[in-house]
């Protein structure tokens, strides 16, 4: 007889904020709950035009660099998380979901002390003033998917609130955006993340199984004058 406690829990996702110099966790942001479905799109940056200069398209692409890439892939996820203060009665909760919501937004904000610096540099007459650096983020989702990213996006719709019109439950829409060599700085922490993250995902490529060429049209003789065999 299976026991509950023989079941194991599933791992929550999450997005941890990260000291870029010293590479440790300031912040770790649980989601209550994982979200149901999860987004993504890779967009390959080319190295030629956008168009295709192959025969008879009207493209302006260089046909030398039609398999050259320039970089790692643009890569978005996008996905809904749900939190709801009623399911943690155990929890006390004066100010709702308050804290949790500000906790996300400030992740797209500057502090107040960040601002007061900045506007100090600039009443004293600083020629340039650099915009504001953020910590560094992470989303994780389970152990194969640990990524430094950017929120890109982060709508809230909140739905319930209690006598003092606290919010107790909200659905957050959050877009991301993988964080790669290409946008970070060389000897960047979060470089280093981004290349051990893409270094997962060759050894789960690594491990898939390969398919038969003979179950494809490439395998039952195109007229190419090329001879293709595959290992299942």
């Amino acid at each position: 007889m299976t026991r509950y406690a023989d079941i194991p829990k599933p791992i929550r996702s999450g997005i941890v904020v990260v000291d870029p110099d010293r590479g440790t966790p300031q912040r770790i942001i649980v989601l209550q709950f994982n979200p149901d479905t999860l987004e993504r799109s890779l967009s390959p940056q080319s190295a030629g035009g956008s168009g295709d200069s192959g025969g008879g398209g009207s493209g302006t692409g260089d046909r030398n660099e039609a398999l050259r890439l320039k970089g790692p892939a643009q890569e978005t996820w996008k996905f809904t998380a749900e939190i709801d203060a009623t399911d943690q009665f155990e929890v006390a909760a004066p100010d709702g979901i308050h804290p949790q919501l500000a906790t996300l937004e400030m992740l797209v904000q500057p502090t107040t002390q960040q601002i007061r610096d900045a506007t100090r540099l600039s009443q004293k007459g600083a020629i340039e003033i650099s915009p504001i650096e953020m910590p560094l983020t992470l989303f994780t989702w389970g152990s194969k998917r640990v990524m430094p990213v950017r929120i890109t996006e982060l709508s809230i719709n909140e739905s319930a609130f209690d006598v003092n019109l606290n919010p107790i439950r909200a659905s957050l829409s959050i877009g991301l955006k993988v964080l790669t060599v290409s946008d970070l700085p060389a000897g960047h922490k979060g470089a280093d993340l981004y290349m051990a993250h893409l270094a997962q995902k060759e050894r789960l490529a690594a491990a898939a199984r390969r398919g038969s060429l003979g179950l494809t049209s490439a395998g039952t003789g195109t007229g190419t004058g090329v001879t293709l065999t595959g290992r299942g």
